[in-house]
């Protein structure tokens, strides 16, 4: 779902907001951010790059992998499948027109799909407030 404002798809639990900068832009904030709040980089995947490599083209698209193992272990250890949806995972992408925009699964989502209760999810809850702060 792309749209100027957040928006979330119930269905897919997936959160997408208009960045105010380029992909690359957001990406550099994105992980700025990151690392100023102590956050581990685990990797940032360039999609777009790795097709352009491979002779395919395909617009900017980057996953940027992060967490804090003190924040996510605690969710696996309660539900082992939650490692499937941790660490966080940010999308930076651009569309045909070249808009950048940041998707991430909604923490709701990741509660409800890995049946982890609500006050262990404040430890990753925080995922939207780096995603409104690197887009504007």
């Amino acid at each position: 779902m792309t749209t100027d404002t957040t928006a979330g798809n119930a269905s897919t639990g997936i959160v997408t907001v208009a960045s105010a900068h380029s992909g690359d832009a957001t990406v550099g904030r994105l992980q700025t951010l990151l690392l100023e709040r102590g956050l581990t980089l685990f990797a940032c995947i360039d999609f777009s790059g790795d097709a352009e490599r491979a002779g395919l083209a395909m617009p900017f698209s980057r996953l940027v992998i992060f967490g804090n193992p003190k924040a996510g272990t605690p969710l696996m250890q309660l539900a082992p499948t939650a490692a499937l949806d941790l660490p966080l995972k940010v999308l930076v992408w651009e569309d045909a027109n070249g808009r950048a925009w940041l998707s991430f699964n909604s923490t709701d989502y990741l509660r409800e799909r890995h049946g982890l209760p609500e006050d262990l999810m404040k430890a990753v809850s925080g995922v939207a407030a780096l995603v409104y702060a690197a887009a504007r």
